[in-house]
Order: structure tokens, then sequence, then C-alpha cells
């Protein structure tokens, strides 16, 4: 009889069962606002006191949580948010949402994980669950958490403990998948370990994906994203090919994408963006080149992928030389700076190379974006242009980096004295259009 496991499986049946997420950002705070929803007591935990602060009014930073939907479990009393980890030690389920970024070196930069599981150790006890939900190489929960965890005490995971590692799936400003329907991957150190985890996750989402092992969904998460990126990194190079060619690149892809079968239409553009997509790749190219082995597919991939931004800075030099103009002293907009539409997501968003390297040439740049009000880069900080129409026909050229749905194409095109489209947003209006560059 596993006394532990039994304690908590009731536990969760019952709805008795405490649980804290770490990490109150894009995978946090979504996660949280569903499992208080189905009846948890959830405390997030979060350093920053900001973020403890507004979720404690029930005000939401997270355009995917309305703050009335976060106002109304604060008020009830089914979540809360502290800075405090001493909490832990009266919680039974525990979850990790900590970002993983990258160095700048290139290198996986694994200090939250560290950091977060460090802080957990002192408040491990019996009957417990840790689920982490941070993208990572194959391999980091069994070698790099685990023995943190256990290392001053002399607990057994599966039998006093329970360790999970469950990818996050978070894709910014989807209303079709989101955390409560996207199906969800559990991948347990032992077979105990993954029947608490979906047991527990099955009481707030809809769908739950039992693998082996850890490794396996951490596996399962990376091939997601590389899959996404080396096809991005194809079309991307497609678009470098058809540009020599001079053949429109989008109308080629429309033309594919008839195809009912064995097709998957993926679009180009001035780079990747987002926390996962431009990073989890390199964590398992990186983790490969420790067994002597080179990913070849994820390096071309992103030698690609991160050559757009200058790639996109070249046409923008380039049509201005059309018109006469030299790009040092140019009045360059930038519309949209988040790393995909409709979103305030600026993570790793390839806005910011475009921007430095436009700044680097001696352009003046301005950026216009709805969702991002202020930015910072190289320790300047950056304002939304206020009067867009203003901006657009004081510019030399405008650069539709983010092609946001609330743009007036139209007007855009009317006002624009040229623009250089990166997303084809401008779509047939900018076909055949004089004034309009396309990637």
């Amino acid at each position: 009889m596993n006394r532990s496991f039994d304690i908590l499986k009731e536990k969760i049946i019952k709805n008795e069962a405490k649980m804290a997420l770490i990490g109150m950002g894009y995978v946090g705070l979504p996660l949280a606002v569903v499992f208080a929803e189905a009846g948890f007591q959830v405390t997030g935990i979060d350093l920053d006191e900001k973020k403890t602060t507004m979720i404690n009014q029930g005000i939401s930073y997270i355009p995917d949580i309305e703050s009335a939907r976060l106002k109304k479990l604060t008020e009830q009393g089914s979540l809360k948010a502290v800075n405090d980890f001493s909490v832990l030690q009266d919680i039974d389920l525990v979850s990790i949402c900590v970002p993983t970024p990258l160095r700048k070196t290139g290198d996986p930069d694994l200090s939250f994980i560290i950091s977060a599981t460090e802080k957990i150790a002192p408040y491990i006890h019996k009957n417990m669950a840790i689920v982490f939900e941070s993208s990572t190489y194959p391999g980091t929960t069994r070698e790099m958490v685990l023995p943190r965890l256990v290392e001053k005490n002399h607990f057994v995971v599966g039998e006093d403990f329970f360790l999970i590692f469950s990818p996050e799936r978070i894709d910014p400003g989807r209303k079709d998948w989101t955390t409560k329907n996207t199906p969800k991957i559990i991948g347990g150190m032992t077979d105990r370990c993954t029947e608490i985890a979906a047991l527990w996750y099955k009481k707030a989402l809809d769908t739950i994906i039992p693998v082996s092992s850890p490794e396996v969904a951490e596996m399962a998460k990376l091939l997601e994203n590389t899959f996404r990126m080396i096809n991005i990194g194809l079309v991307n190079e497609l678009a470098l090919m058809c540009d020599r060619l001079n053949i429109d690149v989008w109308e080629v892809i429309d033309a594919a994408a008839t195809k009912p079968f064995g097709f998957m239409k993926f679009q180009p553009g001035p780079g990747l963006g987002g926390h996962c997509i431009p990073i989890d790749p390199i964590y398992l190219s990186w983790k490969l080149k420790s067994l002597h082995y080179t990913a070849r597919f994820i390096d071309l991939a992103s030698e690609i992928n991160t050559g757009m931004p200058r790639y996109t800075v070249t046409k923008i030099q380039d049509a201005l030389n059309t018109r006469e103009k030299c790009l040092k002293g140019s009045k360059i907009l930038i519309l949209g700076v988040a790393y995909k539409p409709n979103i305030d997501d600026m993570r790793e968003s390839p806005a910011l190379d475009v921007i430095h390297l436009l700044r680097q040439k001696g352009a003046n740049v301005v950026y216009h974006d709805p969702y991002v009000p202020n930015l910072s880069l190289e320790n300047e900080n950056y304002q939304s242009v206020k009067d867009l129409d203003q901006a657009i026909r004081e510019a030399d050229c405008t650069v539709i980096i983010t092609n946001h749905s609330c743009y007036d194409y139209e007007k855009i095109n009317d006002q624009a004295r040229l623009i250089v489209d990166t997303r084809n947003g401008m779509g047939k209006l900018g076909k055949n259009n004089p004034k309009v560059v396309r990637l």
C-alpha cells in the first residue's frame, strides 16, 4: 500500500487538494484561473510584486484573461497571489511555469528552473505532486530537477512525492484552442506520478494524454515547435528564392495550399518570434551537441530564420534606393512590434532586430502598435506614435512587421509614400502596387 499516493489521490478526488502555481505569466495565470474555476483552492506565487498585487485586486495583465473573470475568483477566495514560497508547506499540488530563455551565447538558460526548484526544495513534503511545465531539453526533469528536490531528504519519487513533466502549449491570442481544451501531455517519473497528475489535471482540463516518461513529454514539446520552426525556415528560404526568380511568393503559397492533402500552409516573415518556436529547437540542438550529434535541420532553419530581419532591412534599403532615398536619415515607421497579430507579447519579436539594424544604419525609426504602448530597446524607451495617420504621411517608408487586424490597410495605402510589407498584410492591395514592396 502506498500511503502518500492514496492520501493525495483522495484529496484530489474530493477537491480538497490545495494547489500553487509558480510563475504567473502567459502560462501560469491562465492555468491558475482554469483550476480555480474548476473548484481548486489556488495560490499563485511570483517574485514580481506588481503582478501579485494586480491579481489580488482582480486586475488581469494577460490579454487572454479578462479582469472580470479574474476578479470573480479573487473575490470568492478561490485564487490569491503571494511572493512567499513558504506557503508551499501547506500545498499539495505545485505547477511550475517559469521561463526558459536562451543566453546571449545561444545556450539554454535554466536559471529560472534551478531557482524555482531550489525554492521549492525546503518545503517539499510527503503527499505532494510537482509538475514542471517549462519547455526544456529531454532529461531536465530527471537529471536536474529530481536531484535538487531529494538531496536534503530521503523521499522516494513515486512513493513519498510525485514528479511530472507536462509541457505548456499556450498560443497567446487564440480563442479556439485555450488552456482548457488544448490536449495536455503528462509524463511522470513513475506510473503513479503520471496517474496522480492525470487525475489532477483531468479535474480542470478537457483532454489528458499520458506518456511513458518525462523525457517523452519533453521531447514531444520540442518536436511540435521544431516542426514549425523548420517549416517556417523552409518557406522563408522559398521567399528568398522567389525574390531572385521574380516570382510572387504569396501567390505560390496560396496556390500550393489548394491541395487538400499532403501540404500544410506556412507563411514567410521578417523573422521568428514568441517564447517557444525560436527557442525550443535550440534547446534540442544544444542537448544533441553534448552527445556528439549535429541537428542539421534545426541549425539550417535557425540560420535562415535569424537572417530574415537583416533581409528585411535590405528590402527597405533597396525600396528607398529606387526612390532615390538613402536609408541613413530616412524616417521609418514600423507598424506592429508584437511577435504575432492581435496580442501584446513582445518575446523574441523580430521587430526588435529590425529596429536595431535600421538604427545601426542611421535611420530615424518610430513605431506604432495598438497593443504595445511602450517598449525598451538598447537602454532607450520608445512610445507608440499617438497620431498614426500623421506618422504614415510623414514616414519615408512604412514597414508592416506585424499585421494586426485593426489596421485599416486601405487607408495606409492611401496615405503612405512607400510600404514594405513583410506579412502580406496589404493582401490584394499590395499586388502590382508601385508603392508596395512585398517580402
